[in-house]
């Protein structure tokens, strides 16, 4: 079982800001959408928010390109790991 923390690793996400981290595996749709939206718009620019779910967010996808973000999707064994950011 990788880690969120080697999962995000493996991404292009800058290595030199805070990370928030954000478990919404739990939750049913559209919670986690929400929450995620929520939360970044909470966040100052130069965080990383990792997404913790169980599925890929296939909706949110739209509403983070919308929003000028860049994120990647590691799927692994245990769980689906999206890394948001601003370039």
């Amino acid at each position: 079982m990788a880690s969120h923390r080697s999962v995000v690793d493996r991404t292009d996400a800058p290595t030199d800001r805070q990370r928030t981290v954000l478990d919404v595996r739990s939750l049913g749709p559209p919670e986690p959408l929400q929450r995620t939206l929520e939360t970044l718009a909470e966040l100052p620019d130069e965080d990383v928010l990792v997404q913790r779910n169980d599925r890929a967010p296939q909706f949110l996808y739209p509403k983070l390109e919308d929003r000028g973000y860049v994120y990647e999707t590691v799927e692994t064994d245990d769980e689906v790991v999206t890394v948001v950011w601003r370039a």
